[in-house]
């Protein structure tokens, strides 16, 4: 099978080690902001933000933060993937706004589904609110890798990091955020011992289930 796109998700990986020479360019990096903006998301309420950081005292604090994988040190940028704290009735109102602003969808289309959407949030206990806004981020970092498989940007989304503490540091209470995932992202070196291996994978035959 010849296709570049899977030839690129053939070449990306977790990048183990970064070459902290190489940065992104502000193009790669507004690409990356764009495609960010333009994931999908349930009810197209994006509840997330990105925080980008490329201060290099700051990527050195964040280090110890992230169990002191060097990739946070090493990587062009970091990119802190968080959601909001809290989805209220203002936060759907605002929404509604700006697709009457941006459509010219008329109020009397727009409020049956802007009252149901409130009404739904309103039942929701908090948790399962987190747990649904984090589900609407793992869906933009799969987007933020291909991207990144594409536009040939290494990447290591990271789970393993202590997101209070980055919230302290990074003052994202203040922004009304929590940290969910870390991914450096920059351009590899070639000593990472892991470029060359050979993906490990189930393969489509054992993961696709098809109904003719």
């Amino acid at each position: 099978m010849s296709s570049k796109t899977i030839e690129k998700l053939q070449w990306r990986y977790a990048t183990k080690r970064f070459d902290s020479s190489k940065i992104l360019s502000e193009e790669k990096l507004t690409i990356l902001k764009e495609a960010f903006n333009l994931t999908a998301t349930s009810y197209g309420l994006q509840p997330l933000k990105l925080l980008i950081v490329s201060n290099s005292d700051l990527k050195q604090q964040l280090m110890p933060l992230t169990y002191n994988q060097p990739q946070v040190r090493d990587a062009s940028h970091v990119l802190v993937l968080c959601i909001e704290k809290n989805i209220n009735e203002d936060f759907i109102l605002d929404h509604f706004k700006r697709v009457e602003g941006q459509r010219n969808t008329p109020r009397t289309i727009l409020e049956p589904f802007e009252k149901a959407l409130i009404e739904n949030f309103s039942e929701k206990q908090a948790p399962e609110i987190k747990h649904w806004m984090a589900n609407q981020l793992y869906l933009t970092l799969g987007a933020l890798l291909t991207v990144c498989a594409v536009e040939n940007i290494d990447a290591c989304p990271i789970e393993g990091f202590e997101p209070k503490m980055y919230d302290e540091l990074l003052g994202l209470d203040k922004k009304g955020l929590e940290s969910v995932i870390v991914l450096p992202v920059g351009y590899r070196d070639e000593s990472d011992f892991f470029i060359n291996l050979k993906k490990v994978r189930r393969g489509v035959d054992e993961l696709v289930i098809e109904f003719d």
